[in-house]
């Protein structure tokens, strides 16, 4: 790795598991510490509900704090262990929090407050079972052809994540209307895939709005703490390209974020244009296939022995 450029990215919500992380907290000082740190900030602890089968894990809330720590957790210990290091950060939604804390901009105890904040927040703006969101999988995805089909639906694109992939977000009862207009636009006998996702509100999407002002108010209750000027190595989701540093834009960009589509395809290509290797970092890999949509080989590391593979090549 020596003398290359490196791109670490991180997915977010939906990558949980029970035990995320354990064997880095069980063998590593610098990743259990991470989690103490947590716990400290939180004032709960954070290593017992990541290694239980608490159901909380699946509560917003709890879920976002405990897969940042644990990619945090993470990253220390690859960093203790093998000497890995990254210049280049992205993160897939909640991801992109975590790519912040690892390029420097913002402490992990102070970005836990925002990141619990934020989980409370979203999964509070709409009442369970109203909101919902769909996977649709197809070759060659025309985002146009896909938005005007679905421009009168209270459903909007959540995340654009491959030319093969998006995911739309929106009411629970317009998803069968969704399905029926995407399949209808579908041509030349291409195979189209709408997949319905265990989620508990319709994140990054218009019901997501009224998250948008209490959330800056926390945003800004810490970004007085920060050093904004190293975000210019971190991609943003909402503008698809490198943040600019610039505190002010870093704020709004995360803002617009919650309610606003994933531009993850764009930033994938941000990323794969200055890397010369990607790792994703986290207790799942949903992100590997998606660079694989654009030609890009992204090793994964979702335990510590899948790092010994990577790095020692045992």
């Amino acid at each position: 790795m020596e003398g290359q450029r490196i791109a670490v990215v991180f997915p977010g919500q939906g990558s949980q598991r029970p035990g995320m992380g354990r064997d880095f907290y069980g063998q590593i000082s610098a990743s259990r510490q991470a989690y103490e740190e947590a716990s400290d900030a939180l004032g709960w602890d954070v290593a017992g509900l990541c290694f239980s089968e608490d159901e909380r894990l699946d509560f917003t809330e709890y879920t976002q704090p405990c897969i940042v720590t644990t990619e945090i957790a993470m990253l220390r210990g690859l960093k203790d262990r093998y000497g890995f290091s990254a210049s280049l950060f992205g993160g897939h939604s909640l991801g992109e929090l975590t790519a912040l804390i690892a390029a420097g901009v913002v402490s992990l105890s102070e970005a836990l407050k925002i990141v619990q904040t934020r989980g409370r927040l979203m999964q509070g703006a709409v009442p369970v079972g109203i909101g919902g969101m769909a996977a649709v999988i197809s070759s060659d995805l025309n985002m146009g052809i896909i938005r005007r089909a679905l421009s009168s639906l209270p459903i909007d694109v959540a995340n654009i994540n491959s030319s093969h992939q998006i995911v739309i977000s929106g009411e629970s009862r317009a998803m069968p209307d969704a399905e029926k207009r995407l399949l209808e636009i579908v041509t030349d006998g291409q195979p189209l895939r709408f997949v319905p996702l265990n989620v508990s509100a319709p994140f990054h999407s218009r019901f997501m709005r009224p998250v948008e002002d209490p959330f800056e108010d926390i945003l800004r209750s810490v970004w007085k703490h920060v050093h904004s000027e190293k975000a210019e190595c971190v991609t943003s989701n909402f503008t698809g390209d490198f943040h600019s540093g610039t505190s002010e834009e870093i704020v709004r960009n995360l803002v617009a974020q919650v309610s606003n589509t994933v531009q993850w395809k764009e930033n994938m290509n941000r990323l794969a244009g200055k890397a010369d290797a990607v790792y994703e970092i986290g207790p799942g890999r949903p992100l590997r296939d998606f660079f694989k949509t654009i030609g890009v080989a992204c090793q994964s590391i979702t335990t510590l022995s899948a790092a010994e593979r990577v790095f020692r090549g045992s």
